[in-house]
């Protein structure tokens, strides 16, 4: 007969082979508080009469950051710029190369990499004439991130106009074990879901299910908390402390239910309420952040603790008077107390 004490014993030595389970504890039960760095980088006249950069979308691989945002010009009006560098005070410097992999308008990046195909992914929302429709979720892919000119040319996602809903943008993917996930928002207090296979994606979507509804804008960015059986959800909002801020939801499974964690105007995940900004401040916003993640592929895993967050911001005197894509967004780096 096994003792009690042997029998404890097998268990750990069970759970020690097949790893920690994830934890039931709550996660981040306190408020959020943020310390800010001073503005990163900005938009510079490399390739173009840029004035705004913004929609950062950021991965760690061999050994340096590979950042991909969207540039804002008067002689064009949108394109995505590839940046690199070893650590942060270099990325001011860092040259700023605009993909070839589009000539027409492409903005708003998501870049992973893909598993299952060996394959980075870019993730945008275009539009080309001879799509159809021509405005929709988009895609690239390379085998080598570090190399800008390496991009396939960009190719259309969906195929179709979803029935539900005429207004879609900031398109997210994130998978799971089975399935790709492709969230997005409709400027409505919407967010939506669609998804499609490991093995079909990055095509063969189904038509969009409503996955969340609440007082929120654009820019939804889904992330599997790593060793936790949860997923966090951030989502623009506006006119709360700061012209725009982030909100945040938890579920169990990406098709939900969504729960607020973070979601109100005087307890929301990051805005000028629970942001410092010890080095000056240079930002009244907080607008279109990125988590930094614990990996880069297609999970969209973050770490719990020692949360940092790459976001856009500028001065409401700095945006005063001019039309959405003439503001002058800088990037920054926000730091979890």
């Amino acid at each position: 007969m096994t003792s009690p004490i042997a029998a404890v014993s097998v268990l750990l030595l069970m759970a020690a082979a097949l790893g920690a389970p994830p934890s039931t504890q709550p996660w981040h039960s306190e408020p959020f508080t943020w310390v800010g760095s001073g503005p990163l980088m900005a938009a510079r006249q490399d390739e173009g009469d840029w004035h705004s950069l913004k929609d950062p979308s950021i991965v760690f691989a061999d050994g340096k950051w590979h950042l991909f945002c969207t540039v804002r010009g008067t002689q064009r009006s949108h394109a995505i710029v590839y940046l690199s560098f070893a650590d942060w005070p270099q990325a001011a410097d860092a040259h700023q190369y605009v993909l070839p992999c589009h000539k027409g308008f492409f903005c708003a990046p998501q870049i992973f990499y893909f598993e299952p195909q060996k394959l980075w992914y870019l993730i945008c929302q275009a539009s080309d004439p001879s799509w159809s429709p021509s405005y929709q979720p988009a895609f690239a892919t390379t085998t080598t991130i570090a190399d800008p000119k390496s991009w396939s040319s960009l190719k259309p996602m969906f195929g179709r106009q979803p029935t539900a809903t005429k207004a879609w943008l900031d398109f997210w993917v994130i998978c799971d074990e089975k399935n790709a996930h492709l969230f997005f928002t409709s400027l409505d207090g919407k967010m939506w879901r669609s998804q499609t296979s490991l093995v079909d994606f990055p095509l063969r979507w189904r038509e969009p299910v409503l996955a969340l509804q609440g007082d929120f804008f654009e820019a939804s960015h889904t992330y599997r908390i790593r060793g936790r059986s949860e997923y966090l959800t951030v989502i623009e909002a506006q006119n709360g402390h700061g012209w725009r801020y982030y909100t945040a939801y938890l579920a169990d499974r990406l098709e939900g239910p969504w729960h607020p964690l973070a979601a109100g105007k005087d307890d929301a995940f990051a805005s000028m309420l629970n942001v410092q900004q010890p080095a000056g401040k240079w930002t009244d916003v907080i607008s279109h952040i990125e988590l930094i993640r614990a990996g880069n592929d297609q999970t969209m895993e973050i770490g719990p603790d020692n949360l940092q967050v790459l976001y856009q911001g500028v001065l409401d005197k700095d945006r005063a008077g001019k039309a959405y894509g003439q503001i002058p967004w800088r990037l920054g780096l926000l730091k979890a107390k």
